[in-house]
This record gives structure tokens, C-alpha cells and sequence, in this order.
């Protein structure tokens, strides 16, 4: 039996009640996966080691792309890496030219965190922690605390915008020596992406460039290379619902946005990305796709196309695309069993329900859905936890007539992947 702390299963539980991903105890209701986890899991002791990664998780609506992005995100902090996520929607693309790409960026860098601070917001931690390490260092040698700090912030100078990037990080170390809140300040929104214009960045900070829609994947190498320095292991980088690529109705622009996944995929298989990796979540249609999809770019195509040889039940997961095939009837059952537990606190003796009763609910929802209630479990899930809290309040009531009376809705969620953007040539035709 393992003891679950009440605030790890309160978070558990009202985040699947609600439909959406927990952010906190997904190991406490993990099932399957385990040699695509596997396959991350080695790309994240790559990155720590210096070298870079690619994965592209496509999965069907409701296969779990983003609990699993989640996952493994949470396993790459343990491993001492930073994480950034966002997901992508119309005022958030990599590539644009009206500020939708520093849109993102921003909301990366808000969402940056670390073991430490998992729920996000610790680029001036990381910062601090660089600066300390600093001091140690020069207390050690015998140098001066600027000396060791230039010295370490030097390395950055060769990359693109590296030497503005050194000038602001050196800045916030001026603030956190003289405590000046407003410099510190200025500081980090210039990391955050956070001035729009060249003249305001360089009367608050002294520097020339800004973050903007052209350099925001250059940022992140920047960011990937200070974090290693500040003494993390590397940084990892997850975007999720990159179906939103797949929804602009101008060519050019999705174009535009499919030649900077290339630029990202080139640079990882080359390993010139040091520390630095990236998990992109999308549907089948996003990949597959030869009219709107990244199979219609012809570069992408090659070399995201599948091993020829891993067919008839043969795998390979070593290539840059994962695929997550949906929940089998037998994953689910372990799935709801683990709710239940969680629901108890891991304590078998106070579960509401008896294992009996999840393959009687199975099969009430298998009547009124089809196979639909465990490939798209998200209402499905949501009124079994409902039963649960039902039963936990009214202890005479019975599970079995509950069960019988209980109405399960399809989830049509997904539907929402095919609105398409504008009057687009063939965008409303689609084969069943």
C-alpha cells in the first residue's frame, strides 16, 4: 500500500473531474506506455549529457498526448532539467511576424521550471542560483565576483544575440548587488520577451536587440547553454496542440512554421542544439497530411517518414516520431482501478467501490458508447469520479443501482481538430 498525501490526490482528482491533465501525481495514475517513457527517458540523459533531442508524440484525440508530455516532463525535472511548455493556439506560432512568436516565447519562459519550483515561474531562481554559484567560485579563487561572472557569461558571446543576452544577465547580477528591484525587474522581462521595442530595452538595460518573432528559437539555445551554467542539466522544451499549424489557412504562414520545425529537427539530429531538447504534441492529421500537414513540406517528410520495417507488430522507437496508439480495454480497467485507489489514499480498506464494480461500470459504459468510452475516456473518467464522490457522501446508497441509472455523453472534443481556418482550397474534405 502507498500513502497518498491529500493535497497530491485532491489535484488528482479535480483535475480529471473537470477534464483537464493534473499537473501534480500523473505517475499515481500511469498506465502502459512504458517503452515510449522509456524512449524519452533516454533522450532526457542525452540532453543532460551535453546533446539534444526531437520527438514528435502524435496520438488521436484522447490518446493521452498531453497527459504524456506532462509525464515526461515531470520525470525531466527529477533528472535536475529545466522545463518550458506551452501550448500552441492563433496568438501563439513559431514563426510569425505580429508578435504571435514572442507571444509564445513569453509564455514558455512564464511557465519555466524546475525541481524545485515545478508549477513554473523560476527564471530569476535560476538567475539567483547562477549568481551564487558565482560568488562561491570567486571566494574560492580569489577573484572578484564581476571577474567570475564575465568570465561564465563569456561562453555565451558566440551564439546569436549572445553578447545582449550576457549584458542582461549581468545586469540582474548589478541589481541583485546594489538590491535594485527595478533593474532586476527590467531584467527579466527583457528574458521573458516582454519589451516590444528596441528604445525601451536599451534605456532601461543598455542593450541594442530585443526578443522578437525572428529569434526566438536562438533564445532558447541561448537559454538551454545559461541553465547548464547556472548548474541544471539542460532544458527541455514542450509545445503541445501543434494542430494549430496545421489550422492557418494561409499557406505561406504554415509554410513559415513548418521551415522552423526543420531548422529545430535538423539542429537536434545534428546535435548542434547543446543541452537542449524538444517534445511536440500533434494529431495524426498534423503529421500525415500531404496537403496541409508536415508531410506537405517535402524536407519534413523525409525525415520524419517511418522505418519501413517496423510493420506487423514491429517497433521502432528511436526515430523523431512517437506514435500513441489509444487505450485498450485492459488499460483502462488498470486506469480506473488506480482511481480508485487514489480516491482512498492508497488504502485498499476505504475505496467506496470493490473491483467488482469497474467491470460492471465498463460495461454499462460499453452499452451506451461503444468502444468510444476507453479510446476517448475523458467524460468516461469524469463520471466514475463522480460515482466515487457520490459514494463517499451517501455510504447506504448502492453502487450497483447508480451504475444502472448512470448516463455516460461522448466526448466530441476532438472535432474541434478539423476547423479549419478561412475558405481553403479541399479544407473541408476529409475521407471516413
Amino acid at each position: 500500500m502507498i500513502t497518498i498525501r491529500p493535497k497530491d490526490r485532491d489535484a488528482v482528482l479535480q483535475s480529471l473531474r473537470a477534464g483537464v491533465v493534473p499537473r501534480v501525481g500523473q505517475h499515481l495514475i500511469q498506465v502502459g506506455r512504458q517503452k515510449e517513457l522509456d524512449a524519452l527517458i533516454q533522450d532526457i540523459g542525452r540532453v543532460a549529457d551535453g546533446g539534444s533531442s526531437f520527438r514528435l508524440i502524435v496520438g488521436e484525440y484522447g490518446a493521452g498526448k498531453t497527459f504524456f508530455l506532462n509525464l515526461v516532463r515531470a520525470i525531466a525535472l527529477e533528472k535536475k532539467l529545466v522545463t518550458v511548455h506551452a501550448d500552441l493556439n492563433p496568438d501563439r506560432r513559431l514563426h510569425a511576424s505580429g508578435g504571435q512568436a514572442r507571444s509564445l516565447f513569453a509564455e514558455l519562459v512564464k511557465n519555466m521550471a524546475t525541481r524545485t519550483k515545478p508549477e513554473g515561474g523560476a527564471i530569476a531562481g535560476i538567475v539567483e542560483k547562477f549568481i551564487g554559484q558565482a560568488k562561491t567560485e570567486a571566494k574560492a579563487s580569489g577573484r572578484t565576483n564581476e571577474e567570475v561572472i564575465r568570465a561564465q557569461l563569456n561562453q555565451l558571446t558566440e551564439m546569436v544575440n549572445g553578447y545582449d543576452f550576457a549584458d542582461v544577465v549581468a545586469a540582474y547580477c548589478r541589481g541583485f548587488e546594489e538590491s535594485n528591484e527595478q533593474l532586476k525587474g527590467d531584467a527579466i522581462r527583457w528574458l521573458r520577451g516582454e519589451f516590444s521595442t528596441k528604445t525601451d530595452a536599451r534605456a532601461a538595460l543598455g542593450v541594442r536587440t530585443i526578443i522578437d518573432d525572428a529569434s526566438i528559437y536562438d533564445q532558447l539555445k541561448l537559454m538551454a547553454r545559461f541553465v547548464r551554467l547556472a548548474g541544471y542539466s539542460g532544458l527541455l522544451v514542450c509545445l503541445d496542440e501543434l494542430v494549430n499549424l496545421y489550422k492557418l489557412a494561409n499557406v505561406q504562414a504554415r509554410n513559415s512554421n513548418y521551415e522552423q520545425i526543420l531548422r529545430i529537427l535538423n539542429d537536434s539530429l545534428q546535435g548542434t542544439a547543446e543541452g537542449l531538447g524538444f517534445v511536440l504534441g500533434g494529431t495524426p492529421e498534423f503529421l500525415l497530411d500531404t496537403k496541409r500537414g508536415l508531410y506537405s513540406y517535402t524536407a519534413l517528410q523525409s525525415r520524419l517518414a517511418e522505418n519501413t520495417f517496423a510493420t506487423g507488430g514491429l517497433v521502432d522507437y528511436t526515430g523523431p516520431v512517437i506514435r500513441l496508439a489509444s487505450l485498450t480495454p485492459e488499460d483502462f480497467y488498470v486506469l480506473l482501478d488506480k482511481i480508485r485507489l487514489v480516491h482512498a489514499f492508497g488504502d485498499e480498506a476505504k475505496a467506496q467501490l470493490p473491483k467488482d464494480a469497474i467491470a460492471a461500470f465498463m460495461g454499462h459504459c460499453a452499452m451506451r458508447l461503444g468502444d468510444n468510452y476507453f479510446r476517448t475516456p475523458r467524460t468516461t473518467i469524469t463520471a466514475f469520479i463522480n460515482l466515487l464522490a457520490v459514494l463517499e457522501q451517501n455510504p447506504a446508497a448502492d453502487w450497483r443501482q447508480l451504475i444502472g441509472a448512470l448516463e455516460v455523453a461522448k466526448d466530441t472534443g476532438g472535432m474541434s481538430d478539423f476547423a479549419i481556418e478561412g475558405d481553403d482550397e479541399f479544407a473541408t474534405f476529409r475521407l471516413n
